[in-house]
């Protein structure tokens, strides 16, 4: 009964959060469909997730390399695809890519590049990448400083790294309750990403723009992201 009613909230939730992003997406002129949904699975059984995928969810993130690594085997088959969205630990590299990340959200140094890119090239695979962009300033968040001379010459370093491939950028917005505050986050993002898109890089897409989260991801939406990253707001609150 328990996972039943489980199931049924998320599936509740979940409808709610997709008729939200489709309305504010088409009051900005942008097409729904083209807005990706990622599940924040973290500290959630492995039972929620499978129940979570027959509500419809298709991704799901992960942000602990450990926590992943117990959670990621024991899903239902056909499972939800896989995105590693916190801290990356050089010493965890190897354990990731195990893993098979679709995508990883957190790239934050052009060293943790340089690591990840060997790994890869060891096993033989391309590991698609963002960029995480420091916009708030807060010394709490990891990620490139959102300078931009600095940030393109990062840019075109990771680039000629032959086994990662730049697919965009992401950023955590301001711990505020101040929309205004939140959204200038967004429109940096926004700025940089426009700006890297028109220098035409060789293996750099800039083809996705993370941002947003339970609390904000309407504004989000509004300032052009395509990618956003939902936990609570689906699953209710974590448990510690």
């Amino acid at each position: 009964m328990e996972k039943e009613e489980n199931y049924g909230h998320i599936q509740e939730n979940y409808r709610e959060i997709k008729k939200i992003v489709s309305d504010t997406a088409t009051k900005v002129g942008v097409d729904p469909e083209t807005i990706k949904i990622i599940a924040v699975t973290k500290t959630h059984p492995v039972e929620l997730i499978n129940q979570a995928t027959f509500a419809g969810i298709e991704y799901i993130g992960e942000n602990r390399v450990q926590e992943a690594e117990e959670k990621i085997p024991l899903l239902n088959q056909p499972s939800p695809e896989f995105h590693f969205i916190g801290h990356l630990q050089r010493n965890k590299i190897n354990k990731l890519l195990s893993l098979n990340p679709a995508l990883i959200h957190s790239i934050d140094s052009i060293s943790l590049a340089k690591s990840l890119n060997n790994s890869a090239k060891r096993i033989g695979r391309i590991q698609p990448i963002l960029f995480q962009i420091n916009t708030s300033g807060e010394e709490s968040k990891s990620g490139f400083a959102p300078d931009y001379s600095e940030l393109l010459e990062a840019v075109r370093q990771i680039s000629q790294f032959s086994n990662v491939k730049i697919k965009g950028l992401m950023t955590i917005s301001k711990l505020t309750d101040d929309a205004t505050e939140i959204r200038e986050c967004f429109v940096m993002l926004r700025e940089i990403y426009e700006r890297l898109q028109a220098e035409k890089i060789e293996n750099c897409d800039m083809e996705i723009l993370s941002m947003g989260m339970s609390g904000d991801y309407q504004i989000a939406i509004e300032e052009g992201a395509n990618m956003l990253r939902i936990g609570s707001a689906i699953f209710g609150h974590r448990e510690n």
